[in-house]
């Protein structure tokens, strides 16, 4: 469910659910009637969205003041146990928004972990079984794209080194010298990115990777994802045909 759909229920649900709890208001304890939105607050806030979250607490809030609670029908509370409910109830929706937020972070993290191994996993069957070693750096320079968010990644043979911007073994990215703060400032979009590969202690080729039409900011994983794909072609230079 998208952001829009979410807050439409969040701010729907509330007051129709404590309008049917009016109904039996006098036999309906209002620490109960706070249980009930509590369960539509932390509904609202699975979705993974804060705003969503905080508006169905608030909404709760207001209309359980509203319909719930003395003197009825006025957004007025006389009670001090009401007044502690009410406030409870924004509390919780905050809290939970937050403990869901957290989790949909987790678990799109850890999909994306499995999205990388398997690409790992997918190179390093390409090599072992051999075949064209086009076709294997064709495949890496489109698993680097998608795992660095970049525009394009293209190979090319032989020990020359420049000046430009280098992707290095341990992650970091650096230019004439000086490491450059991916995931602050993003990688360079002026120039193409190397990174080189090895076999056996000799530079066997780079990869020159473009990230100019946006910013993109990888992570340290995924710059150490991206290196290992590519260290499958330097043995792959050596041990397969062209």
């Amino acid at each position: 469910m998208n952001r829009n759909r979410v807050l439409g229920v969040a701010l729907v649900v509330p007051p129709a659910v404590c309008g049917l709890l009016a109904l039996s208001r006098d036999s309906f304890d209002n620490a109960n009637a706070a249980l009930v939105l509590a369960v539509v607050i932390v509904g609202v806030a699975a979705f993974g969205y804060r705003s969503g979250g905080v508006v169905a607490a608030v909404s709760s809030a207001v209309w359980f003041d509203f319909f719930l609670t003395v003197p009825y029908d006025r957004f007025t509370i006389d009670n001090r146990d009401d007044v502690e409910t009410t406030i409870l109830l924004v509390v919780i929706g905050v809290a939970v928004s937050e403990i869901a937020i957290w989790g949909r972070r987790q678990q799109a993290r850890a999909s994306r972990h499995r999205g990388y191994l398997e690409g790992v996993i997918t190179t390093s069957q390409a090599v072992s079984e051999g075949g064209s070693t086009q076709d294997l750096i064709d495949h890496v320079c489109a698993e680097i794209t998608v795992v660095l968010g970049i525009d394009k990644v293209r190979f090319v043979a032989g020990s020359n080194r420049t000046s430009a911007p280098q992707l290095n073994a341990d992650g970091t990215v650096t230019r004439g010298g000086h490491v450059l703060k991916v995931e602050r400032d993003g990688l360079p979009t002026n120039a193409e990115i190397e990174l080189p590969i090895q076999h056996a202690g000799r530079v066997r080729g780079r990869f020159l990777l473009t990230a100019a039409t946006h910013i993109a900011r990888p992570d340290l994983e995924q710059r150490q994802v991206a290196i290992a794909l590519a260290d499958q072609v330097a043995t792959a230079l050596i041990t397969q045909p062209h």
